[in-house]
């Protein structure tokens, strides 16, 4: 590995936090990072795009019209060893949707705590409906299954991420088979309504699962333009197979995501805390002593990405003082 890419999704703090959250972070190393790095234009997509920004750079979408999400379905089966047969694929994910004042908003689905058993109940009831209405179910995981609905081209989706607590009625799924994918919604919606499951789940205390959430339409395997590599740690990625690439290396590293969605900036900055100490320590260690040839960092929000690329070279400038001024007061160059 001669080259190094992280992904940070929210890592671009919110507008009027900057400065609580510059003064409570202890990221010496994620500041001499930015501080030496050479930083890219920012790039804004629209506020109403059906996507994060950071889900259209993995899918090299960043530039256009942006009224549909990427058609990542096809590879979120690969990834768990599904091999789908032809046709068009959706994903379709058990989610809590919550009546506001005078509007519904789509929970955060990290934060339903669905375990396998409850998935799979929910999921059974699911199928039924689905293959009812003629289409096919499959099982992904306990918070994303696939459904198979081959007439639905031109059905345009949001992600779950991109619509997570905002009125859903602007991120529904639109198009001339709108109204064919509310039916079976509410069909699901209805049947698990009924069921005793989410009864036990009030028990306890937990949110309901009342709803479906349908995104990523696709009929061929979507070609990243970023392929992306899983590691706990920097470590951990040194001892995989990957260490001994000399390609470019890319890490999607989503533990601010939650957080950052649900506004919990405590929790946002613990979850910096584990970054800097398992990945941006040891890489600003790594590129000291040129074991990499470059690190580039892809700080993002929902709507603005840019970057910070360094070279060994880079900290040789001895007399910049690390900071984080330029992730916390960026604007568009």
């Amino acid at each position: 590995m001669k080259n190094l890419e992280l992904i940070l999704p929210f890592s671009i703090p919110p507008s009027g936090l900057e400065n609580d959250l510059i003064k409570a972070m202890q990221t010496p190393a994620l500041a001499r990072l930015i501080a030496s790095a050479k930083r890219s234009t920012v790039k804004n997509i629209d506020p109403f795009a059906k996507a994060l920004v950071h889900e259209y750079l993995l899918a090299d979408e960043l530039e256009g019209a942006h009224d549909s999400d990427p058609s990542v379905t096809l590879n979120r089966m690969q990834e768990r060893g599904l091999r789908p047969t032809e046709g068009r694929w959706f994903t379709l994910q058990p989610v809590h949707i919550h009546i506001a004042r005078d509007h519904l908003v789509l929970t955060d689905q990290r934060r339903l705590d669905i375990s396998e058993q409850e998935s799979r109940v929910l999921y059974g009831i699911a199928k039924t409906a689905a293959e009812e209405a003629g289409m096919t179910l499959l099982y992904g995981d306990a918070l994303t299954w696939f459904l198979r609905a081959d007439s639905w081209t031109g059905l345009t989706t949001a992600s779950a991420d991109a619509a997570c607590g905002h009125n859903v009625d602007i991120w529904m799924p639109d198009g001339e088979h709108a109204r064919a994918w509310r039916k079976l919604q509410n069909e699901i919606q209805m049947l698990w309504f009924a069921h005793t499951l989410n009864d036990e789940r009030e028990a306890l205390g937990k949110k309901v699962i009342n709803s479906v959430w349908l995104s990523g339409g696709a009929d061929t395997l979507m070609t990243q333009n970023k392929p992306t590599h899983t590691a706990h740690s920097f470590g951990d990625l040194l001892t995989g197979s990957d260490a001994s690439s000399t390609d470019t290396v890319c890490v999607l590293l989503e533990q601010l995501s939650e957080s950052a969605i649900n506004s919990d900036w405590g929790q946002w900055l613990t979850k910096m805390q584990t970054l800097e100490s398992d990945w941006f320590a040891p890489v600003l260690a790594t590129l000291k002593n040129r074991q990499l040839d470059s690190v580039t960092l892809f700080c993002s929000d929902a709507h603005r990405l840019t970057s910070f690329r360094l070279t060994p070279w880079s900290l040789r400038k001895f007399w910049i003082k690390p900071s984080l001024q330029a992730l916390f007061t960026l604007k568009p160059t």
